[in-house]
C-alpha cells in the first residue's frame, strides 16, 4: 500500500522524465497548470471559445468534406498533411477498400483523416454519443465487443463503403504512448495503411474518461488553435500481412504499434482500455446504453 502526504509549502514540480511512474493517463479538461494567470485567461477566453467551437463545428458539419481543409484553416485550425495519402476509392465493387489503422488521439481523428484525404472515410467506434453521431461528418458504424459481429461487420463496411478507420487501441490517449492494438484488423484485409495521428492543444484537452463525452469535440475547437497533424505510411507490403506473408494477427498488430510509435517518436505499451478506465474511472471502460427494443446492454467507451 502506497500513501503520499502534501506538503504544506509550496514545492517545484517534478519533471516527467524524473517520476517515479510513467504518467500515461491522466483526466480533465485544463491542458495547462491554473495559476492565477492562466486561469484569469481561461476565464476571459471561454466565452470566445465557445462561440468559435459552435462556429467549427458548424463548419465540419455543413461544409463539404474536399474544402473543409480550407474552412478549418480559415477558422484557426491547422491540419498538416504528411506522407502520401493513396488514392480515393475506385468505387467499381470489385475490390475492397483501404483499411486506415490509426492511433487515437481523440474522437475527431477519422474526421481529421478525411479532411487530409479530401473524403470522407467511414469509421468504427465502439461508443458514440448521439450528439456526435449526429454532428458527424463521416458514417460511423457500432461496434460490440463481440469478435465474430464486429469482424462481419467491418467486412461488410469495407465491401459497401470502401475505405474504412480503425484505431486499434480501442480508446484514446493523451500522453506520448501508444496502447496495446487489437488484433483484429489484421485478420480481415491485407490492404492496411498506417495512419499517425497527432493533437496538439493549448487550453482544454479533447478528451475525458469521466465526463460527458459528447462534450470532447467541442472542447477540442474551443481551443485557440489546434493542431492536428496526419502522417500516412506506406501500405504494408504483402510478405507482413496474415494472408500475404502468413504472419500471425498479433504479429502485424504489433508491427503497426511499432511503426506508428516510431514515427511519433512514442514508446509503445501493453496497456489497454481497461486499465485506462480502470485507473481514471474505477470501471472498465463499459456503459449501460439503451437498445432498440428498451433493453440495456454495457457498451465500451
Amino acid at each position: 500500500m502506497e500513501a503520499y502526504l502534501v506538503p504544506r509549502t509550496p514545492v517545484e514540480a517534478v519533471r516527467a522524465d524524473e517520476l517515479p511512474k510513467r504518467v500515461v493517463f491522466h483526466d480533465g479538461r485544463l491542458v495547462q497548470r491554473p495559476t492565477p494567470l492562466v486561469a484569469l485567461l481561461t476565464v476571459l477566453w471561454f466565452p470566445v471559445g465557445l462561440l468559435l467551437s459552435l462556429v467549427r463545428v458548424a463548419a465540419g458539419v455543413l461544409v463539404p468534406m474536399r474544402w473543409l481543409h480550407v474552412a478549418f484553416h480559415a477558422l484557426g485550425v491547422r491540419v498538416v498533411v504528411r506522407g502520401a495519402p493513396p488514392p480515393p476509392p475506385a468505387g467499381d465493387g470489385a475490390h475492397t477498400g483501404v483499411l486506415f489503422a490509426c492511433c487515437h488521439r481523440t474522437l475527431l481523428d477519422a474526421i481529421f483523416l478525411s479532411v487530409a484525404l479530401g473524403w470522407p472515410v467511414a469509421a468504427v467506434t465502439y461508443s458514440l454519443s448521439r450528439l456526435s453521431e449526429f454532428l458527424s461528418p463521416i458514417r460511423t458504424v457500432r461496434l460490440t465487443r463481440d469478435r465474430a459481429a464486429d469482424a462481419a461487420t467491418i467486412r461488410r463496411v469495407l465491401a459497401e463503403e470502401g475505405d474504412l478507420a480503425i484505431c486499434p487501441e480501442g480508446t484514446t490517449c493523451r500522453e506520448p504512448f501508444l496502447l496495446r492494438f487489437s488484433a483484429l484488423f489484421a485478420e480481415l484485409t491485407d490492404d492496411v495503411v498506417p495512419v499517425a495521428v497527432e493533437c496538439r492543444m493549448s487550453m482544454f484537452h479533447g478528451t475525458t474518461a469521466t465526463g460527458w463525452k459528447g462534450m470532447d469535440p467541442f472542447y477540442l475547437f474551443m481551443n485557440p488553435s489546434p493542431v492536428y497533424t496526419v502522417t500516412f505510411l506506406d501500405r504494408l507490403p504483402p510478405e507482413l500481412t496474415c494472408g500475404g506473408g502468413g504472419k500471425s494477427s498479433h504479429w502485424v498488430a504489433n508491427y503497426v504499434q511499432k511503426l506508428i510509435a516510431s514515427t511519433l517518436s512514442y514508446e509503445c505499451t501493453g496497456l489497454t482500455r481497461k486499465d485506462k478506465y480502470r485507473e481514471l474511472a474505477d470501471n472498465d471502460g463499459v456503459v449501460p446504453v439503451n437498445t432498440d427494443d428498451g433493453r440495456k446492454k454495457r457498451m465500451a467507451r
